[in-house]
């Protein structure tokens, strides 16, 4: 039996690996997604389940269990090859077997001691272009995967030491942006290479039976705080639902719906009334749709670890071929946009019995900006671009202004790395007054955001939500704006006929787009907000005199 110090540093010896992993590929990285975003994640990965025993706390909340899926996808394929070897590296993007879309490119490594795989690590990446119909890859009217870009299968990039150079050939040949998916590619394989000997460096020190009982009950530490969380609140089933503006193709909305199930220390998440698969992108995975779930009670059960354990006691409950569960060639680009929804329903699920757990929406949209085009020297460029909004209130306070997406750590590049990097300027930078929803406590602000194109050509493509279906405020709370967005056609600023969803516009020189990101849902009745708080409000900016 390991004694509780023991296992307590040799826990944050696992996490300081991870996280020097992801400092290592952020910090090597050649694309702003990644290195100023922080779009990706690294962990470390039993070696028989491939369940998730840490992950780093620079890493996307949302690969916890995503990346558990990509190493047992390994395992699963080593076993019919004849089993991994040492010095073996994996590489795929496939969004139906490890989840979220084709951006995020997976590196797996089996970490080897005496012959036998130990664990393995993991490294995960959002690459800037991997071909498909729009620079960037965010192609809001898609109606299969093939249209969003290249979909690698399962494949090992290294083989027993040796990479494969036919490999990486096919990868560089499949991107608009050779030179920067080949600065993430070995970024990639540095931080597994760190990894690697950090992991080596623990195990030697403590032993490889003391490391092997510790990881086992970390996993059963993450499992019984989870099921003592869920055992505190009611049994009971409340159910929830939410909507999204459309899928790109058919200006129809999609319902997210949910019944939740408390039975002692057991949670059952039933999705099967939520909408059929899409024919435009916004649809996920099932294994997105339990990560984003992870991420949720995350927010609600703020003690427990990023483990796999924490699922041992979740029942998911999801139709075949549902928005939350699609299959090949069903287009997933827009995964981001309903994860953020099925987070938003959880929370009012939750908010139902327990509020005191919840808190109001947030802004439930990425905003997802891609704007693409040739430079002087008849180059190709491309950005794209993720954007903040505001947090909901909750029971101890305002929303954050300004935050990033609830599933995520990534935060917006610098305007001036964007600036600095592509021909456009930032015309609008601000927080957006009477955007968050007003209550006891206000729900943060939305953001301003007002770029102008410098180049002669630049083809721009919006992938975006919240346009008809507002944040909402939980517990008296009000909603909150919703997202606005208008652009130069033709000398007018005019919205996209999908709302939030733009096509391959095409702007000039000196044409403008401006996006209004929403604010976060209030929390609690309006009337007990204090005049104090209200007159800050005012003096801030935060609200005008007519909302004040």
């Amino acid at each position: 039996m390991i004694d509780p110090v023991t296992l307590a540093v040799f826990k944050g010896r696992l996490e300081q690996i991870a996280d020097v992993m992801d400092v290592t590929l952020c910090r090597s990285a050649f694309n702003p997604i990644i290195a100023e975003a922080h779009d990706a994640s690294h962990g470390i990965y039993d070696g028989e389940t491939g369940e998730t025993l840490v992950q780093g706390k620079d890493g996307l909340p949302l690969f916890v269990a995503v990346m558990s899926f990509a190493v047992q996808a390994v395992i699963e394929k080593a076993k019919k090859d004849g089993g991994p070897k040492e010095g073996d590296i994996w590489i795929f993007n496939d969004p139906y077997v490890s989840g979220t879309h084709l951006n995020d490119f997976r590196l797996v490594q089996p970490l080897f001691r005496d012959g036998k795989v130990f664990c393995y690590l993991a490294s995960a990446g959002h690459w800037l272009d991997i071909g498909g119909n729009v620079p960037g890859n965010y192609n809001p009217v898609a109606t299969e995967t093939f249209q969003e870009g290249v979909l690698i299968p399962l494949v090992k990039l290294r083989s027993e030491g040796v990479l494969r150079q036919d490999i990486v050939d096919i990868l560089m040949s499949n991107t608009r942006l050779a030179k920067s998916a080949y600065g993430d590619l070995n970024g990639q394989l540095n931080a597994l290479e760190l990894g690697a000997q950090r992991m080596h460096a623990l195990l030697d020190e403590y032993g490889d039976d003391v490391c092997r009982e510790s990881l086992n009950m970390l996993k059963k530490s993450a499992a019984d705080i989870m099921r003592s969380e869920i055992s505190q609140l009611p049994d009971g089933m409340v159910s929830a639902e939410d909507w999204l503006d459309n899928d790109g193709i058919t200006d129809e909305p999609l319902k997210i719906a949910l019944d939740l199930t408390i039975k002692g220390d057991k949670l059952t998440l039933d999705f099967s009334e939520s909408s059929p698969a899409a024919i435009g992108p916004i649809n996920m995975s099932r294994p997105s749709t339990i990560s984003a779930c992870y991420v949720a009670l995350k927010h609600i059960f703020k003690d427990v670890p990023a483990n796999s354990g924490v699922l041992e006691p979740i029942e998911f409950i999801l139709d075949e071929d549902s928005v939350l569960a699609v299959e090949a060639p069903r287009p997933v680009g827009g995964y981001t946009e309903i994860s953020m929804r099925l987070i938003d329903v959880i929370f009012q699920a939750i908010a139902k019995i327990a509020p005191d757990r919840s808190n109001g929406c947030a802004y439930g949209t990425i905003n997802a900006l891609s704007a693409s085009g040739k430079d002087e020297n008849n180059n190709p460029w491309v950005m794209f671009c993720f954007f903040g909004g505001g947090h909901g209130g909750h029971p101890e306070g305002d929303g954050l202004n300004h935050g990033n997406a609830p599933f995520s750590t990534a935060t917006m590049p610098p305007v001036e790395i964007l600036e600095a990097s592509y021909p456009i300027k930032f015309t609008d930078w601000a927080l957006r007054p009477d955007s968050g929803g007003d209550g006891e406590h206000r729900g943060g602000l939305g953001a301003v955001y007002g770029i102008e194109m410098l180049g002669e050509d630049t083809n721009v493509f919006l992938f975006g939500e919240r346009g008809r279906f507002a944040p909402k405020g939980f517990e008296g709370g009000k909603d909150a704006a919703m997202n606005q967005f208008t652009y130069s056609k033709d000398g007018q600023m005019v919205e996209p006929e999908m709302i939030s969803k733009l096509h391959g516009a095409k702007m000039k020189k000196g044409d403008r787009l401006l996006l209004k990101s929403p604010g976060g849902g209030g929390y609690g009745d309006p009337a007990k907000r204090s005049q104090e708080a209200r007159k800050r409000d005012l003096e801030l900016g935060y609200v005008t005199v007519e909302n004040s």
